[in-house]
């Protein structure tokens, strides 16, 4: 671990313009500097930073931040290496703090299972060069047409069968046996001794998303072996479900192209990216798994899955949209014509027209698989039926709400049915969802841990089904409270410290000491115990007032949260510091020429806003809730209910000027 002290000197030396400027080429405008957006294609600079303020943002993707967060993003480091970096930039010397001899003794296995496998890997490479390897093994690759520099580049290589033995080897080289059994690159007989586990094969190594390489894929060349391929064991520093095969060698290009796309064979990964599609990734032999959406996730929000178009591969297609929707991305999917895998297409057509026919054929996931249902269906009623549940409850799998409506309604229109009906059903695939996780977390907590979590949380659900309720109506609201929230978030963030000066005949005014923009706000919202439902919103609010109530002046809270691990928090106080806040009104005084009487006219109204807002999305949900079977009782409760809601609107609208009294 790096000592804060030494964390707050690479975060002080580091120059927003220097760092980014190592990368990209700046132009300077005024006191500022611009250039064409390095995370995504475009011709005209939209990429800004501004040295004052110690941030980057692009106007055209969004991306904003600190110079940590720059080298996090562009670079794909986690935060520690992004400060690592920085510090050997500036000549900062980072003495770690002390690790324990349980820290040291993990940490030292860890590496000498990394470093057998990268003499692995180098032995098989090796062998390629002569005898058998250069023999079998890379006529092999030259008749698949991969050429020289790929199999340098991919370090592809060749696990002999004759006498010479990767074990040997390595027992010359001084590792020890018990690492080759641990790495996976050995198996010990019964008899005590180790044989090698790849023999006779073409080998693919796998590399963390480092670039180390933990692991191996050996293709047989044997017609008669059943075992195609065999790949190396779940170990201590591989794990299947969580790597992707290229994804050292395709992160840069995903993030860049802002796509990955998703193929099943090694040969197709590396084919792919030999020809110049370098977005191209595989997953290790297994079938696809959240760890892995995941992994892609840190990249890109979308992928296009092009697997083989037999039955095995439109199954495995139908399952990765489902798995790809739940974590809320966006998939994507492209067959190649009959008899064709990425491979050998690559092979019959150029770069441009492999480009042209992906941007051409892909389609949407969810229409994809209704497409490819709605022809098993047929003309029975019943599978259609069956169809259109299943559909929309893979709608209901998508947790962002603006998406989960956009896509109701294109279903309703598919299928020729009502709006309402796919939305009632999505709901209650939620809702049914929602309690099965609630069951679940009780069954793996105690009764008195499951009381305290309750009793903890303001918004916690007294049971299984309002907490399915809840959540359910949450997105909704936060479609409803996003612009609010922004709003007062963007006052926080660059006048939390202003002090709001009433004058003596305002209804704030108490004759007590003056509070700030951050106090008030937050006064505001906790007489209500309100939180921000957008999720980043309400991170960084919380993380504002964890460095407020440490006494910061502002600026240092901003940078705190800029330089901060949280990249969520970073953007999204970037994002509200890159400009001056702009105002929801349109009827701003000419006679408030001051930033005092400015804030004292807009904040608390923004605060007005924001509780209409809420009112409004709660009326929204009672109306929805008697648009449901209802006992008598409940009719009258969610009826008093609205009645009180209009009331407090109408003097809320009174108080904005929107209504007179």
């Amino acid at each position: 671990m790096i000592p804060k002290e030494t964390v707050d000197l690479i975060l002080d030396t580091a120059r927003v313009e220097e760092v980014i400027g190592d990368f990209v080429t700046l132009k300077r405008r005024g006191s500022s500097y611009v250039a064409c957006c390095p995370f995504h294609n475009e011709k005209t600079p939209s990429f800004h930073v501004t040295p004052s303020k110690g941030i980057y943002k692009c106007f055209g993707c969004g991306k904003a931040g600190s110079a940590v967060g720059f080298v996090m993003d562009y670079e794909h480091m986690t935060y520690p290496e992004a400060l690592r970096y920085l510090a050997k930039k500036y000549n900062i010397e980072v003495k770690e703090e002390e690790e324990t001899a349980e820290q040291i003794a993990a940490r030292q296995r860890s590496e000498s299972l990394l470093a057998v496998s990268d003499f692995a890997r180098k032995f098989f490479c090796d062998q390629l060069k002569d005898g058998e390897g250069r023999a079998v093994g890379y006529q092999y690759y030259r008749k698949r047409n991969i050429q020289d520099a790929t199999i340098e580049q991919w370090s592809l290589g060749w696990a002999p069968g004759g006498k010479t033995t990767l074990v040997d080897a390595a027992r010359a080289a001084g590792y020890k046996d018990e690492f080759l059994v641990a790495a996976g690159l050995a198996i010990q007989t019964e008899d005590g001794s180790l044989i090698d586990k790849f023999r006779e094969r073409v080998m693919f190594p796998i590399h963390s998303v480092s670039g180390r390489v933990i692991a191996f894929s050996g293709r047989t060349l044997k017609a008669d072996n059943p075992a195609k391929y065999v790949n190396s064991p779940e170990t201590e520093i591989y794990i299947k479900s969580r790597n992707l095969m290229g994804i050292w060698f395709a992160k840069s290009g995903i993030a860049k192209e802002d796509r990955c796309i998703l193929v099943e064979g090694n040969v197709d990964v590396v084919m792919m990216h030999q020809m110049g599609i370098t977005n191209v990734v595989a997953s290790c032999g297994t079938s696809l798994t959240e760890e892995q959406i995941r992994l892609i996730g840190k990249f890109t929000q979308n992928i296009t899955i092009m697997y083989d178009g037999d039955k095995a591969g439109l199954h495995a297609a139908i399952r990765a949209i489902g798995l790809i929707l739940k974590e809320g991305m966006n998939p994507k999917v492209v067959f190649l014509p009959d008899g064709d895998d990425p491979d050998s297409y690559s092979q019959k057509h150029t770069l441009e027209e492999i480009r042209e026919f992906i941007a051409d054929n892909e389609k949407d996931g969810i229409a994809f698989k209704t497409e490819l249902l709605l022809k098993e269906a047929g003309d029975d009623p019943l599978k259609k039926a069956n169809l259109i549940n299943e559909i929309a409850d893979t709608v209901a799998d998508i947790p962002d709400a603006i998406k989960r409506q956009v896509y109701i309604g294109t279903v309703a229109k598919q299928f020729g049915i009502e709006e309402d009906i796919i939305q009632d059903r999505v709901r209650k695939t939620r809702e049914h969802s929602l309690q099965n996780a609630a069951k679940e977390r009780a069954r793996s907590a105690s009764a008195n841990d499951a009381f305290s979590l309750a009793n903890n949380r303001a918004d916690a659900p007294e049971n299984a089904s309002s907490a399915a309720a809840a959540v359910s109506t949450l997105s909704r609201e936060e479609q409803i409270m996003g612009p609010s929230e922004r709003e007062l978030l963007g006052f926080i963030l660059q006048y939390g410290r202003n002090e709001l000066k009433f004058e003596t005949d305002s209804e704030f005014y108490d004759g007590e000491t003056p509070q700030t923009v951050a106090e008030f706000i937050d006064s505001a919202l906790a007489a209500d115990d309100v939180h921000f439902v957008n999720a980043p919103y309400e991170a960084t609010y919380q993380a504002y007032f964890g460095q407020y109530d440490e006494g910061k002046a502002q600026d240092d809270i901003v940078k705190a949260l800029l330089d901060g691990e949280d990249r969520s928090v970073a953007s999204v106080v970037a994002d509200l510091s890159t400009e001056k806040y702009e105002l929801s009104v349109h009827n701003f005084s000419d006679a408030l020429t001051t930033t005092d009487s400015w804030l004292v006219t807009y904040v608390p109204r923004a605060i007005l806003v924001f509780h209409d807002k809420r009112v409004t999305a709660r009326q929204n949900e009672l109306s929805r809730k008697l648009r449901e079977p209802n006992s008598p009782e409940d009719v009258i409760k969610f009826m008093q209910e609205l009645g009180k809601l209009t009331e407090i609107k109408k003097s809320i609208n009174i108080k904005l000027g929107r209504l007179k009294k």
